[in-house]
């Protein structure tokens, strides 16, 4: 990995950053200064950071330092106001992220899928409210096979500063300023957040402490990394926790999600249930339908008597197709019978509507698509 990449300030804490001016024999508060300018002001360079003098300024770049803010390189823009972000980091790789306006569920700050309840109206070009999908990983190693990411591979994790800089990015593009605009934000974008897991949780602790976004208006997805799970719930700034099921038995769910041979579902659910929730806090079960795999009313009963007893909800998501999937979008009336089933057994369960499905920034759609479309 290029070295230029370790030499970003973005990414640095507070107390790293004052090890740093420290170092340069400046006045500690000149950390502050670099905090503001990189997190809450979100600078895309060194010669902008006007608070600083110019000599150290020109110090921190002889030194090999740089704000590191990755590169918008292209957007897609979908008819229902979603738009698509590729972001190239400093060493060439790229991964996707995702803003959608009106894009979570309501005044909970639950933004726990990437898409509005069915139910919800059309986003208007005026939003009270966004969502930004954001990746942990370029590629993904979990395998998950209803995934056009997982195609890919892994390639690696990304740094801290890298995730940061996903949403320093898309806010500075948007024009949006944190906390004065409601911003949600959903680790569920490319990779798997818990497989990356310090710099996932470096990087939710800079985006409360120095962009503004309460952890309250976040979530994170994981394929069901129990250890991880366990761990999160020690955190003392977290996330909310979305699991992906996607199966009702061990059977079902190795064949979709093949992790599930290592941590099956009688270690999952015991994860989830002892689980330390926050008052008013429910973990969020996210199943994907896939026609006639996982999708049949029996399922539904055994998604049931999994989740009762758990302070949780399910979000049900109708497959979104993309090229190479060896898979089916379920029929509407097949996904509403689902969910009557787990309502009418007393577990809160919704309907995600897909959003930005026509430029491959729904669920389970990212990047792929643009490694198909260089190819072509």
């Amino acid at each position: 990995m290029p070295s230029s990449i370790h030499n970003s300030l973005l990414g640095l804490t507070l107390q790293e950053l004052t090890n740093l001016v420290l170092e340069s024999n400046q006045p500690a508060y000149r950390a502050q200064q670099l905090f503001d300018a990189l997190y809450h002001q979100r600078t895309e360079d060194l010669d902008q950071i006007s608070t600083l003098p110019r000599e150290y300024r020109t110090r921190l770049g002889e030194q090999g330092w740089g704000v590191g803010m990755p590169r918008i390189t292209r957007k897609f823009e979908s008819r229902d106001g979603t738009v698509r972000y590729l972001v190239e980091m400093a060493d060439g790789e790229t991964v996707e992220t995702v803003w959608m306006p009106e894009g979570d569920d309501g005044e909970s700050g639950d933004g726990s899928e990437a898409g509005d309840e069915i139910e919800s109206g059309t986003p208007t070009a005026t939003w009270r409210r966004t969502t930004i999908c954001v990746s942990s990983q370029v590629g993904c190693a979990v395998n998950c096979r209803f995934c056009l990411t997982a195609l890919l591979g892994v390639k690696r994790n990304l740094e801290a500063g890298e995730i940061v800089g996903q949403v320093a990015a898309v806010l500075r593009e948007q024009r949006v300023e944190p906390p004065a605009q409601r911003v949600n934000l959903v680790f569920m974008g490319m990779g798997e957040p818990f497989l990356n897991y310090e710099n996932f949780m470096k990087a939710v602790r800079l985006l409360v402490e120095g962009v503004g976004i309460p952890e309250s208006r976040m979530t994170v997805s994981t394929a069901g990394i129990v250890p991880r799970i366990h761990d999160f719930g020690r955190e003392s700034v977290r996330p909310k926790l979305a699991i992906s099921l996607n199966g009702p038995n061990d059977e079902l769910r190795s064949a979709v999600m093949p992790l599930n041979r290592k941590w099956n579902l009688r270690d999952l659910m015991a994860a989830a249930r002892e689980f330390p929730l926050r008052a008013r806090e429910r973990l969020t079960f996210e199943y994907v339908l896939l026609a006639g795999v996982n999708d049949a009313p029996g399922h539904a009963r055994e998604v049931a008597e999994l989740v009762r007893g758990i302070r949780a909800k399910v979000n049900l998501i109708a497959l979104n197709p993309g090229p190479e999937l060896p898979y089916q979008t379920p029929e509407q009336e097949r996904v509403f019978a689902f969910q009557r089933i787990l309502v009418g057994a007393g577990i809160p369960a919704f309907i995600r509507r897909p959003r930005g499905r026509d430029i491959f920034a729904a669920c389970g759609q990212l990047k792929r698509t643009v490694e198909i479309e260089f190819a072509e």
